[in-house]
């Protein structure tokens, strides 16, 4: 990332004008990378945003007129959830306690619901809804709208989009990259929904609806002046990331992963939060502490490792450890190893 930010101040890439061809080649190389780096189908589109907490609000805008269904097991999955309850819907819920899952065979949704919200990788808990789930919602509610938040696991989580309707994620987790910027996929379904919407004469936003977005988007434009530089690092990390080949990057997660839980296991003051292994996140580890985590958080910092805090109420009770495509294997092993002399 560091070069590829030097290479865009050469090349005078934040001064560049959102309506010139060269964005237009900035951002049509940054859709493309994307594209191919998740097997995006060639029917779905690519927005940007500003975050994926404005896609929240721009899914239920066009997306639904009366009731949506949220999975929440966590704080970011609620949080979407109390944002469509700000827009006067009928939101409703399956709600199982933090660092589990919701169990996707024992899901009963009204037919009623127009939209069903799963949160893939739940990144204040570490716990993570598996991929073969998606596909069983699928089979079970083919006529409601899917929508899927890979915000912490993006480009990890081996996803088959074509089960999804909308999915989205930011670029500051797993992509590496400073934070400023929201990717939304979107199929047709999503626009035939923001049509119908539209013919009722609701309000589906203004400068970022799906109409608005598209007209620019196949001027590989956005509507308003975008993060020029946030769009140009991404396709350059994609492409990266591609080169790298997205199976190396998933088994070196799973490798560091492996390594991090096993710290936890053998550590005399954590233990991990998520109990069931299949359900524990590969990019967001989450750990139980036994003392203050600012105490571990303290001492990690004077080693020049950076982890977080617990999210909300675990705030003093957890530790948090991002595992990344940018963190090395290396990096992750002697983080390991300090985690469990931290118990001297």
């Amino acid at each position: 990332v560091e070069e590829h930010m030097k290479n865009a101040l050469k090349e005078n890439v934040p001064s560049i004008s959102h309506r010139s061809k060269d964005y237009e080649k900035i951002h049509q190389h940054a859709v493309e990378a994307i594209r191919s780096l998740l097997g995006i189908p060639d029917d779905y589109h690519i927005f940007f945003t500003s975050s994926a907490t404005e896609i929240w609000e721009r899914i239920i805008q066009n997306t639904v007129e009366a009731e949506s269904f949220h999975l929440i097991n966590g704080a970011f999955s609620r949080r979407f959830f109390e944002i469509a309850e700000n827009y006067k819907i009928n939101a409703m819920s399956r709600v199982v306690e933090e660092g589990k899952v919701v169990e996707a065979e024992a899901l009963l949704i009204p037919e009623t619901a127009e939209l069903i919200a799963i949160t893939q990788n739940e990144t204040s808990t570490g716990a993570s809804q598996p991929v073969q789930d998606i596909a069983k919602i699928r089979k079970a509610f083919p006529d409601q709208l899917i929508a899927l938040d890979v915000v912490s696991s993006a480009p990890y989580a081996d996803i088959d989009y074509s089960m999804v309707d909308t999915a989205y994620f930011s670029v500051q987790k797993c992509f590496g990259l400073p934070a400023g910027l929201g990717v939304w996929i979107v199929n047709n379904r999503c626009f035939q929904k923001a049509q119908k919407l539209m013919d009722k004469d609701r309000i589906i936003g203004s400068y970022h609806s799906l109409p608005s977005l598209l007209e620019k988007a196949v001027k590989n434009q956005t509507p308003e002046t975008p993060n020029v530089l946030g769009v140009y690092l991404l396709g350059k990390v994609a492409t990266d990331m591609a080169d790298k080949g997205i199976d190396q990057i998933r088994r070196e997660t799973d490798y560091k992963a492996a390594v991090l839980y096993q710290a936890f296991d053998q550590s005399e003051i954590l233990r991990p939060f998520v109990d069931n292994e299949a359900h524990r996140s590969k990019t967001t580890l989450v750990a139980d502490a036994s003392v203050s985590s600012k105490e571990i958080i303290s001492k990690l910092s004077e080693k020049a490792f950076v982890i977080g805090s617990g999210y909300g109420k675990f705030k003093d009770k957890h530790i948090r450890i991002a595992n990344f495509p940018t963190h090395s294997k290396e990096h992750i092993e002697i983080l390991a190893d300090k985690l469990l002399k931290i118990n001297n």
